[in-house]
């Protein structure tokens, strides 16, 4: 078992940390208060290759290995995961998603520029369609629909909460073709934003990520040519299952992020703070905090590491990404909370940056499987 780096994911990583340091902490509390989308960010780390990080180089992508995407998930995640997760659905859902089981032809048209990140100059990249307003861990419950029209599918519905709502050009959707057939019934086609019959909502008021833009995008008599399904008919339910087991690594891996930035601010200020005479460091209630929030954040950073070797390494990564997920994300919330106590007060306010943290690590027990559907994901394979 190697538990040492080589040189060039250590290269990446330390890339991602600069670009996180350099690029996305200026401005990330006013661009979390004002809700504003990361865009001069994203065409920076397109610039760096990390938005088509796994992807095939004859297809634009930088063909780096999933370990390498995980480091610099947490990189980056440790200090703005507005920007990881638009990152992360680029990477885990739309780029795997087209290069894994499109075709030639979908990948020469769509996946070169969403691997680079950009086209024509300006931004290009994608979102995941699965989440509709009754159809979230229950993904069978398709109520959009793909009708087929022999060399088109005409597209009905609505899909919810969906990041990079606003700011992709293409959008991998998941529709029922033939509902009497089920999950088997299930197509995913590729849609461009600006066809006719495509819109988008207002944007999400949320609690965290609030940089991301997440919207409602609705269809209404959308034509989508045949050529624009991925796989044969009815294999698009097993897309999202599969595509999102790899989504997965990355969110663990930006909740693995968001826990050692606010690990990282909580040691740095214990040292600073003095009470009775001492920095708070001392005290042994503190310490027994921080070797807490190390000692979780560690064991998180192996379940990551681990789903990502096995994922490299052709193995069934299924239950390894929810342990790795379920857990990262718990970590995240519960090492963000502490990290403000420590913080006292001072917490509590914008420009110590953990309250962020905090708000922003709700939504990796949520997004891409519930910490309630990973329980269930890995029950049924340790039972089976």
């Amino acid at each position: 078992m190697q538990f040492q780096l080589n040189e060039e994911q250590l290269m990446i990583q330390k890339a991602a940390r600069d670009f996180a340091v350099n690029e996305c902490l200026p401005g990330v509390i006013e661009r979390d208060e004002h809700q504003k989308f990361p865009k001069e960010q994203i065409l920076k780390l397109a610039e760096l290759g990390f938005m088509g990080m796994m992807v095939d180089t004859k297809y634009g992508g930088a063909g780096m290995d999933t370990v390498s995407y995980v480091l610099a998930m947490e990189e980056i995640s440790k200090v703005d995961a507005s920007v990881s997760v638009c990152m992360s659905v680029n990477n885990s859902l739309v780029c795997w998603g087209l290069d894994t089981f499109g075709n030639e032809e979908q990948k020469t048209k769509y996946l070169t520029h969403l691997a680079q990140g950009r086209k024509d100059g300006d931004l290009y990249i994608g979102a995941f369609l699965l989440s509709e307003p009754e159809a979230g861990s229950d993904a069978t419950s398709q109520r959009t629909v793909a009708e087929d029209k022999g060399d088109y599918y005409l597209l009905n519905g609505t899909k919810n909460w969906i990041t990079n709502g606003n700011s992709a050009s293409v959008y991998l959707v998941m529709a029922q073709t033939d509902a009497a057939k089920g999950s088997r019934g299930i197509n995913t086609l590729i849609v461009e934003k600006n066809w006719p019959g495509v819109s988008v909502g207002a944007k999400e008021n949320k609690l965290g990520i609030r940089g991301s833009d997440t919207h409602s995008i609705m269809f209404q008599d959308v034509k989508v040519p045949k050529a624009n399904r991925i796989g044969e008919e009815g294999f698009g339910f097993t897309f999202a299952m599969k595509t999102l087991a790899g989504g997965r690594i990355g969110i663990a891996s930006q909740a693995l992020g968001i826990a050692s930035g606010a690990y990282e601010r909580a040691v740095a200020y214990s040292k600073e703070r003095k009470a009775f005479g001492k920095e708070i460091a001392h005290h042994q209630a503190i310490q027994f905090k921080l070797a807490d929030m190390a000692t979780r954040i560690e064991a998180a950073r192996l379940l990551c590491l681990k789903a990502a070797w096995e994922k490299d390494n052709g193995k069934d990564y299924t239950l390894s990404s929810s342990m790795a997920k379920v857990y990262a994300s718990e970590t995240a919330m519960w090492v963000a909370t502490e990290a403000v106590q420590i913080h006292g007060g001072y917490g509590y306010v914008k420009e110590y940056h953990v309250e962020r943290m905090m708000r922003d690590a709700k939504i990796t027990q949520i997004y891409e499987g519930t910490s309630e559907v990973q329980r269930i994901v890995i029950g049924r394979s340790i039972l089976k």
